[in-house]
């Protein structure tokens, strides 16, 4: 097969599942409404339950609906019938995935579901379906043709599933008012989690490694704390210890340029007193923002007095994977 038939037939794919999604969007009717309102006051947790490539569809649409809000998990129904079942409760929320709407692993046990009590919402491509007929709620996800040239391969039915199930997800997540800090608590261990939940005080540099020099000493004495601390900056503080400008390798190329002579002028008269400050309780992921928008590499933390009690650069970010 040559390269222009391989783009060829992915083109028709991808024209194909997007008119899938296209088709689907006339179900989300009031039967999507009342699965949504089921799902939000369900007591338990919403059980997904399919079978193969539906059965992975399920996991995702379970992983997604845990991850914003909506406690969930997946069953898978071959497994439900040697005990699993056993997952499931009267307060529980079942939501049953075939295309067909005929999978005979599932339909086995549909009855011991109902005998549980479990309301249950079907989601097939077959309004006429047993499990459509058997379930609560049905959901219509039918797609006019499988990408699958035989019509034999799910793949346009199901990507108009998943799509149907971002669209539980999300209509959910907005209406239990789910914040990106909600999101951060279930992936603290990504990247995510660390932008989103990371403050200053994590990682910003504490108490002898803040570099501190005072109103009335020489820049000299300032290119050597921050020579000796690292950072590219140092704070500048008055006889309370409380940070009154900042001095960093920028205003040092500065004062080189106009020639200022750096062993007997102070710092009180080259620094730069309308600083940028942070306080330690700022996420990260603020700081960051903070300094991108200033153009500025580096930020000295102060209390609730203005005394410096910690400092941090993009290198700290860039180390904590903030950045």
């Amino acid at each position: 097969m040559s390269e222009t038939n391989f783009i060829s037939s992915a083109q028709r794919v991808i024209d194909i599942e997007r008119q899938a999604i296209s088709e689907i969007k006339q179900y989300v009717d009031v039967n999507f409404d009342t699965a949504c309102q089921t799902m939000f006051d369900c007591q338990g947790r919403i059980i997904v339950v399919g079978m193969g490539k539906s059965g992975h569809v399920g996991n995702k649409i379970a992983a997604t609906l845990a991850s914003t809000g909506t406690p969930a998990f997946f069953v898978h129904p071959g497994e439900a019938s040697h005990g699993d079942l056993g997952m499931i409760t009267k307060d529980d929320v079942v939501l049953l995935i075939s295309n067909s709407g005929e999978t005979s692993e599932i339909l086995n046990i549909v009855p011991v579901i109902k005998r549980i009590g479990a309301y249950i919402i079907a989601m097939t491509g077959n309004a006429q379906s047993s499990m459509a007929k058997l379930a609560n709620c049905h959901i219509q996800v039918t797609v006019s043709q499988e990408a699958c040239p035989l019509g034999l391969a799910p793949t346009a039915s199901t990507t108009a599933t998943l799509v149907m199930g971002d669209a539980l997800a999300v209509a959910l997540l907005e209406a239990r008012g789910f914040t990106a800090d909600d999101f951060a608590l279930s992936h603290p261990g990504g990247s995510l989690g660390r932008r989103l939940l990371l403050t200053l005080d994590d990682i910003m540099h504490k108490e002898t490694q803040v570099p501190r020099v005072e109103l009335n000493q020489t820049v000299t004495a300032a290119l050597f704390e921050i020579s000796a601390k690292g950072l590219g900056m140092t704070s500048v503080v008055d006889g309370f210890g409380r940070m009154v400008g900042i001095f960093t390798d920028g205003d040092l190329r500065r004062i080189i340029e106009q020639r200022i002579d750096i062993h007997s002028t102070t710092i009180e008269n080259v620094m730069t007193r309308k600083c940028t400050t942070a306080n330690p309780e700022m996420l990260a992921a603020e700081a960051l923002n903070i300094m991108e928008r200033k153009r500025i590499n580096g930020l000295i933390v102060v209390d609730s007095q203005n005394r410096p009690i910690g400092a941090l650069n993009m290198q700290d970010l860039l180390k904590a994977g903030v950045l």
